[in-house]
């Protein structure tokens, strides 16, 4: 059995890089409507939308599910490695799990993507793990430092004024009457509201499945 498995951390993204190459990969199958995608026959899709990284993987509610479904000689998969493990610490529970199940782990992008089986208990599988993970971790500590600085400075000079609001109630009326009566794309009312494409999508939730979702 094949076991998928993504991820992302807020409500605003979107999972819609991670299906791309999980469709590329023949795991996932195009179909009509809202959402697109499918899994392949013999494929389990367990996703956990708004889920931080700071919560270790085994500990995600996707993850649980997995653990019921799961089998000696299954194979669960990701699109990305810190999709499903942010740091060291993580990725080693992660193969140790996989491990102790029989299941073996891949990854399909990324330097680790040549690897059939990121949890064979190996020297060598171990060494690389080690050595990109604790590069990728230390690359994300840089631009989160980095990045903490550059909000530090803007707020000094009095430029910095965090995310753009989400919608509210009024603004939801409008967006909703806006695409029903004049037809409006998602990305027209997302430049004309100042918000992210998936807001639009969520105040528009109940319409989109009876309707075509407009180009953008």
């Amino acid at each position: 059995m094949q076991i998928v498995y993504s991820r992302v951390s807020t409500a605003t993204q979107s999972l819609l890089r991670q299906r791309h190459i999980l469709t590329e990969a023949g795991l996932l199958v195009r179909t009509e409507g809202v959402e697109g995608f499918r899994p392949a026959d013999g494929v389990l899709l367990f996703e956990d939308p708004a889920t931080t990284s700071k919560i270790p993987a085994l500990e995600r509610p996707a993850f649980g599910k997995i653990a019921a479904k799961a089998h000696p000689g299954d194979t669960l998969t990701v699109s990305e490695l810190f999709r499903l493990c942010r740091d060291l610490l993580d990725i080693h529970a992660v193969r140790n799990w996989c491990q102790a199940r029989g299941v073996v782990l891949r990854v399909l992008s990324g330097p680790l993507s040549n690897f059939h089986d990121l949890a064979a208990n190996d020297a060598t599988t171990t060494v690389i793990i080690n050595v990109i993970t604790a590069v990728g971790q230390f690359q994300r500590d840089i631009q989160n430092e980095l990045t903490v600085e550059g909000i530090a400075a803007a707020e000094a000079q009095g430029r910095y004024r965090g995310r753009p609001p989400v919608l509210t109630g009024a603004d939801v009326e409008v967006v909703r009457s806006t695409y029903t009566d004049q037809g409006a794309s998602i990305a027209a009312l997302a430049r004309t509201h100042g918000v992210s494409r998936a807001a639009i999508r969520t105040a528009l939730s109940d319409l989109l499945p009876d309707r075509s979702v407009p180009a953008g």
